[in-house]
C-alpha cells in the first residue's frame, strides 16, 4: 500500500470505528510510514461534496507519534468542528479526507517572507493563536492570509501579531 492512502485511509478508518462503533481504532505501530513514526502537527480536513465539512487540527505535537494525531483530529473533525454538526454514518461514503503533516514553524519578520501557496501562517497575539494552512482556494495574497488567521485568533486586523510560517505534506484520497 502507498504512503499517501495509509494516511487517508487511517483518517477515515478512524471516522469510520468511531462513528458506526463509538471507539477508537487500533494500529500496529510496526506497520507505520517512517513519517508517521515522528512527532508532528498534523490537520485532518473532511470535504463533502467539494465544501469543507469539518477540519480540526494540532500546529504542535501532543500525540506520542504523527498516526495517533491524525486518529485523535479525525475524529475531532467529525465530532467537535463547532461549525458544523457532526458526520453521521449515512453521510460517510460521501465525505473525501485529506490530511496536512506540518514543518516546524518558524518565525518570520515580514510578510514578504509568505507565500500562501507554499506556506501555512500562525499568527500570535497575546495568548490568542490563528493558523491557516497553506493553498487554500481563494486565498492568493500574504495580506488576505494574515487577516483570515488573526480574524480566526479574534484579533484585529491592525493588530501586532508574531507571524510564524510553516509547510505541509498534503495526502488527499483519491476520487
Amino acid at each position: 500500500m502507498n504512503q499517501e492512502k495509509f494516511i487517508t485511509d487511517l483518517a477515515r478508518r478512524a471516522v469510520e470505528e468511531y462513528i458506526i462503533k463509538g471507539k477508537q481504532i487500533e494500529i500496529d505501530e510496526n506497520e507505520l510510514p517512517e513519517i508517521l513514526k515522528k512527532q508532528a502537527g498534523v490537520f485532518v480536513t473532511l470535504k463533502k461534496n467539494n465544501k469543507l465539512r469539518g477540519c480540526m487540527g494540532t500546529f504542535k505535537s501532543v500525540q506520542k507519534n504523527a498516526a495517533y494525531e491524525i486518529i485523535s483530529n479525525a475524529m475531532t473533525a467529525a465530532e467537535n468542528d463547532p461549525r458544523f454538526p457532526e458526520v453521521n454514518k449515512e453521510e460517510l461514503n460521501e465525505i473525501k479526507f485529506s490530511v496536512d503533516i506540518l514543518s516546524e514553524p518558524e518565525q518570520v519578520r515580514d510578510k514578504t517572507e509568505l507565500d500562501p501557496k507554499k506556506y501555512g501562517v500562525l499568527v500570535k497575539g497575546g495568548h490568542q493563536t490563528g493558523l491557516l494552512l497553506p493553498d487554500l482556494d481563494g486565498i492568493d495574497t500574504a495580506e488576505e492570509q494574515l487577516n483570515i488567521a488573526k480574524r480566526k485568533a479574534g484579533l484585529n486586523q491592525d493588530s501586532n501579531v508574531e507571524i510564524y510560517r510553516f509547510q505541509v505534506r498534503r495526502f488527499e484520497e483519491n476520487d
